[in-house]
């Protein structure tokens, strides 16, 4: 079982790199589109019977992120406005994100209000909403992560990968806390590994991460295309904001891995599905990203 892990470890590394470094948005965008495809059917399959239903779960996700995609705003800005050096394609940016500013509070305020409704209810409360609802759910919260990936990835490689190692460090915080303190369990029913401790050393990790990567905007021997989401967030709140959203965002990527876990419960599967050997499914993969993209677009454009 470890080999086939480390091998489409690799794969996904070798297609994601180059992706995401790449000058071109592109490549990026199509390979987050062929994952968000990929989630698409595994959502689908865990919600519906009918096979039909999930590859039409899969047309409407892809459908309304290319719908979405031409809101997007791609002029180039290091954002250095938040930190009070104004350039013309920073305003430019900034106007563009100001334009999606309703669109990016509404969808965190799905993930803030709704999420945890669903997690109260329970393992029992989800396949007691309609299966037509829940895909619904699917394509929406599908499509708002792809957008709030891409539109990140627009605002600089620098935002988009601190973005991505933040929600990686803290499931890798949250781990290793958990199996060396983990004593008070977090949801029990849902996900009977993860526990309080856990959360909050995944949160430590996330801070000492945003230390290093603001050392590195600043003084770094790498020249970076953007500020790091870090730098925007100590630009827009300060340092105890910094720490407040930081908090919010750990404790969101903890959500939206337990919405996964949810549904799996339900449907009483381990993995979202074997498209990834070694590793489960996609959502299995970015259940996590999924809120934490949205919220971080919200915060941006705030």
């Amino acid at each position: 079982m470890l080999l086939p892990r480390i091998l489409t470890a690799l794969v996904l590394l070798a297609l994601l790199i180059p992706a995401l470094l790449a000058p071109n948005p592109l490549p990026f965008a199509a390979l987050g589109l062929l994952m968000m495809g990929a989630a698409a059917w595994e959502w689908g399959r865990m919600n519906s019977p009918h096979a039909a239903s999930r590859w039409v779960l899969v047309a409407v996700t892809l459908a309304l992120c290319l719908m979405g995609a031409g809101h997007l705003t791609a002029t180039p800005g290091t954002y250095q406005f938040a930190l009070g050096n104004a350039t013309q394609t920073d305003i430019a940016q900034a106007s563009g994100l100001a334009a999606q500013r309703p669109l990016w509070l509404a969808a965190a305020l799905v993930w803030l209000l709704g999420a945890p409704l669903l997690l109260k209810r329970g393992v029992a409360g989800w396949p007691r909403m309609v299966s037509g609802f829940r895909l619904l759910l699917g394509a929406a919260v599908l499509s708002s992560a792809w957008l709030g990936m891409m539109q990140l990835r627009l605002v600089g490689i620098n935002t988009l990968l601190s973005t991505l190692c933040l929600v990686w460090l803290a499931d890798t915080g949250a781990y290793a806390a958990g199996r060396a303190l983990g004593k008070r369990k977090l949801a029990p029913s849902i996900s009977p590994g993860k526990s309080w401790e856990g959360v909050a050393g995944g949160f430590c990790a996330v801070l000492a991460l945003a230390v290093f990567w603001l050392w590195m905007d600043g003084n770094g021997p790498i020249n970076v295309d953007s500020d790091s989401l870090y730098t925007l967030l100590l630009g827009k709140f300060g340092m105890a904001g910094l720490a407040a959203t930081l908090l919010l965002l750990t404790g969101m990527s903890v959500v939206g891995d337990l919405i996964e876990s949810l549904m799996k419960r339900t449907t009483g599967v381990k993995d979202s599905s074997q498209l990834l050997p070694g590793h489960g499914g996609v959502l299995d993969r970015i259940d996590a990203l999924l809120p934490t993209f949205v919220l971080a677009m919200a915060l941006i454009a705030l």
